[in-house]
């Protein structure tokens, strides 16, 4: 690896780093790469492709590719491209540290193959993706028996190690790695005895519902809480309770016996070193506040895909960080000084909006999830109380992710004006 001495500090330097290389970070890094800026990708795992390489089921690919592939088919086609760039991938490599001195960022990383790396770059784009929720996020009542994973744990344990987690398995959450579960522990011989949504409709695409719940007769219980868990060593049990306008009905509780409890409760982005560089992060997100160009509250420090705010489809990941990568570059060759932007803002029935800033002189995707379930909805953008642009909705869940173009005409403002998005 070449090295360059900087400010008295031996530091390998690049025009951009991309941290985290799933399928955020190998798209940013390509598109960065095919416009000639010398870039670097960095990962903690030893392998490229995040997450992906642990989803074997279909259902990737659709927008992106045109057709449907697997977790690894779908990351195979971003590596392949990525092995003939120019991108410096450095895998095994976990970065503890970003700062910023004047214009430049420097990163620090750990690394087993190559030590301590000092890397400085004029723009970083965050691509770390997201979490699962765990058990401590849940509060229930009971012992801490063995036998409870997360369900994204549960699916590396089948796909990557090979070993079965557990016979007799309940699901407690309806989110989309859940619903893939459910079906992948019913086809290892598993039985699988119900799923349990707090909520009184599904957390994961209506297509998961009926691909991996209903065409394998699983029960799916909305509207229930488990209320407690049963076990010493090993799980034995658990307590499921229905809710009557959110509130626990006691006298309706039941009992499934189970050796496996798997949580399918949500994904947190991971922005600790976000927060660690003094990033602002949007609370309705998770993830940090961005501008038109998905610029984070630190000039230069860019970010997209999950670690941003989470998706229900990857190939939206990837649409969303190329975009990015294509401002980066801007960035890189004339910035944004001239560039006026105004607010967005999450109206009534909408929890989020990404990005939160638009621009005046450009097309606009926005991206936000609904706070209600709606057949024949209506999606209004309107500044000052004016309504810009409708978008009619044939059926909305938080779930499901809306993508909203409003193309330069149609901002009929002025340039600063701020913008709501809502739904009625």
């Amino acid at each position: 690896m070449r090295k360059q001495t900087v400010l008295n500090r031996d530091v390998s330097i690049y025009d951009a780093v991309v941290i985290g290389a799933g399928a955020a970070g190998m798209a940013a890094a390509l598109t960065l790469a095919g416009k000639g800026v010398k870039t670097a990708l960095i990962d903690r795992e030893d392998h490229l492709g995040g997450i992906l390489m642990q989803c074997i089921h279909n259902g990737f690919g659709i927008h992106e590719f045109k057709q449907e592939l697997t977790g690894p088919e779908y990351a195979e086609k971003y590596i392949n491209l990525l092995e003939k760039s120019d991108v410096d991938i450095y895998l095994n490599t976990t970065v503890v540290e970003m700062v910023q001195e004047e214009k430049m960022k420097f990163i620090t990383a750990y690394s087993g193959r190559y030590g301590v790396l000092r890397i400085s770059c004029r723009a970083i784009i965050l691509a770390m993706g997201c979490r699962e929720r765990n058990r401590g996020n849940l509060g229930i009542a009971g012992t801490r028996p063995s036998g409870i994973f997360t369900a994204g744990f549960a699916q590396r344990l089948i796909n990557i190690d090979g070993y079965v987690p557990g016979k007799n398995i309940v699901i407690i959450g309806s989110g989309d790695i859940g619903l893939i579960m459910a079906r992948r522990c019913t086809w290892i011989g598993s039985k699988v005895h119900g799923v349990v949504e707090i909520l009184s409709y599904p957390s994961g695409l209506s297509r998961n519902i009926s691909q991996c719940l209903n065409d394998f007769h699983i029960p799916l219980y909305l509207a229930h809480t488990v209320t407690r868990i049963y076990g010493k060593n090993r799980v034995e049990g658990v307590d499921i309770t229905p809710l009557s306008d959110g509130v626990p009905d006691t006298s309706r509780i039941f009992s499934i016996e189970c050796d496996t409890i798997l949580l399918s409760v949500g994904l947190i982005p991971e922005n600790e070193l976000s927060k660690k560089m003094g990033i602002p992060i949007n609370t309705n997100t998770g993830g940090p506040y961005v501008d038109a160009h998905f610029m984070t509250g630190t000039e230069g420090v860019f970010a997209c895909g999950n670690v941003l705010h989470v998706h229900d489809l990857v190939d939206f990941v990837s649409e969303e960080a190329r975009t990015c990568a294509g401002y980066v570059y801007r960035y890189l060759q004339e910035g944004f000084a001239d560039v006026r932007q105004g607010k967005v803002a999450a109206g009534s029935n909408v929890i989020y909006v990404v990005p939160n800033k638009y621009a005046a002189d450009k097309e606009n995707v926005f991206y936000l999830r609904p706070f209600i379930v709606k057949n024949n909805a209506t999606l209004t953008l309107a500044s000052n109380g004016k309504v810009l642009k409708k978008k009619k909705l044939l059926h909305i869940q938080p779930s499901e992710m809306i993508r909203f173009t409003v193309k330069q005409a149609e901002l009929k403002v002025l340039p600063d004006a701020s913008l709501e998005i809502s739904i009625q």
